[in-house]
């Protein structure tokens, strides 16, 4: 039969041999490669290679803020996975934060593989495809947590975690060279408030039949301590909320479930209502409820019933503790909100710490915010936050269940990466190798090493198309692309 055009292929035609530049994974080795998440907080993005098959972990974005004007984010450049797509096998995801899956929705027109991921973070990556009009497309396979998968030569055990998000999962991926144990992002919370605690009898399980490399969360790792609970998050709003006479305003990550839960909770024990403003957190607050999480909180107060409901009866949780300059905190700051707003008397409580980076556009907020006579509470006044990434004696104790051979830091800058690696010596490891994005580390029974490179490009999103990423703002990054095409 003949193809479009006319074109009649012929029979048994002599193919060439598929020339892949770079490195094959062999037999007897892991390959591992971080295309991002090893020289910055954020755009999370790895490859693991064995018996000549890719697997892919992870691909979110790092948002740029006033480093990058006119630049939403930016997110590693797919080209080395591209040309060796025939032997990638699939992309799981570890969680549904954005520095984690942010990017998968942008790559996919270049990444058709099949997608893992548990049921809420399935829910969020799908509603990303249907913005884009691409979710028929989409390969997306749903497992449980704590579910194991064959994924081609690897086999990929979930080991359930907390973190602030639901559905934290490591993954022990398997292979006849070894195991390795990607974390991902965690914490050992024993009072979650959503979700299931972390694994320990899972990952001690894992300890115990021997793990060749840990690849584990630095993000906290010059931090002295342990991480606090989300238990604790709620009891310093509860406390934060008494006695408060005007509106209350909370503003934090509108994927961490938990919170939301604690702001409702908290709001309750003070006779108030939440109504939520702000896109993301109602996406959030649909994600969750579709995946069984908020099944025992009331609906939230809409937007029209906030509008004239007593100000001491009221709480809005908003988007834009980062300062984001169309996030709803920013608008009602600014009084640019159409049916709401923020007035003398007022609270606003942000439950979350500054990304480094985002101080200046947060300061500006602030700043309004009081001009109009707001009070203003951040973590550094209160107990209203805790991290959701594991401090030094977290770590320490992750070390002593899994008791890997050799450490691989990942998700940090090199000064994380560097203490992480510190701390993994003292705990015990042959080797710890401390990565930067495109660095090829071969992984084996013979040792721990180093053993190629490749340029890590980058993508930016300008709200319109990706654009390669040369560190130039976004009229400039257009004109450099126009130049060289016209070269």
């Amino acid at each position: 039969m003949a193809s479009k055009g006319g074109f009649r292929p012929k029979q048994n035609r002599p193919t060439a041999p598929r020339k892949v530049r770079g490195p094959v994974p062999g037999n007897d080795e892991i390959l591992f490669l971080p295309l991002g998440g090893c020289s910055r907080i954020g755009m999370n993005m790895a490859l693991y290679g064995h018996a000549g098959k890719w697997l892919i972990v992870d691909a979110g974005v790092a948002f740029m803020g006033d480093e990058a004007p006119g630049i939403d984010s930016l997110m590693a450049d797919p080209t080395f996975i591209e040309e060796r797509m025939e032997d990638v096998v699939g992309l799981v995801v570890t969680h549904a934060h954005e520095d984690h899956i942010g990017a998968i929705h942008h790559l996919w027109p270049r990444l058709k593989c099949p997608i893992y991921a548990t049921p809420f973070a399935a829910h969020v990556i799908r509603d990303r495809f249907k913005e884009k009009g691409t979710l028929r497309e989409a390969r997306i396979r749903v497992f449980e947590v704590g579910a194991s998968f064959p994924v081609g030569p690897f086999k990929v055990q979930s080991i359930a975690m907390t973190h602030s998000i639901p559905e934290p999962v490591s993954l022990a991926i398997h292979t006849p060279a070894g195991t390795v144990l990607h974390t991902g992002d965690w914490k050992f919370d024993p009072n979650p408030l959503v979700g299931e605690t972390a694994d320990i009898a899972a990952l001690k399980r894992l300890g115990d039949q021997g793990v060749l490399a840990m690849l584990c969360d630095s993000t906290n790792a010059n931090v002295d301590g342990s991480t606090g609970s989300e238990a604790d998050a709620r009891a310093g709003l509860m406390q934060a909320f008494a006695g408060r006479k005007g509106a209350i305003a909370v503003t934090g990550f509108a994927s961490n479930v938990a919170r939301m839960k604690a702001v409702v909770e908290a709001a309750a024990a003070n006779d108030r209502k939440v109504v939520l403003v702000g896109r993301s957190m109602l996406r959030m607050e649909k994600a969750a409820r579709d995946s069984g999480y908020l099944g025992d909180l009331p609906e939230f107060m809409s937007v029209q019933e906030a509008s004239w409901t007593p100000r001491r009866n009221l709480v809005f949780l908003c988007t834009g503790s980062q300062g984001e300059e169309r996030a709803a905190l920013s608008r009602l700051a600014r009084d640019g909100h159409r049916d709401l707003w923020l007035e003398g008397g007022d609270t606003v409580i942000f439950s979350a710490r500054a990304i480094p980076g985002n101080e200046e556009v947060l300061a500006d907020v602030q700043n309004h915010l009081k001009a109009k006579g707001v009070e203003v509470v951040t973590p550094a006044d209160a107990p209203v936050h805790v991290s959701g990434h594991p401090k030094r004696d977290d770590l320490i104790r992750m070390y002593d269940l899994i008791r890997p051979r050799f450490a691989v830091p990942v998700h940090g800058t090199l000064e994380h990466l560097e203490a992480h690696a510190r701390l993994a010596r003292a705990c015990g490891v042959e080797r710890a190798v401390v990565p930067e994005d495109g660095d090829i580390i071969r992984l084996s029974r013979d040792g721990a090493s180093v053993v190629g490179r490749i340029e890590p490009l980058r993508l930016a999103n300008n709200g319109r198309e990706l654009i390669p990423w040369t560190g130039l703002d976004a009229e400039e990054a257009e004109e450099d692309v126009q130049e060289r095409m016209a070269a």
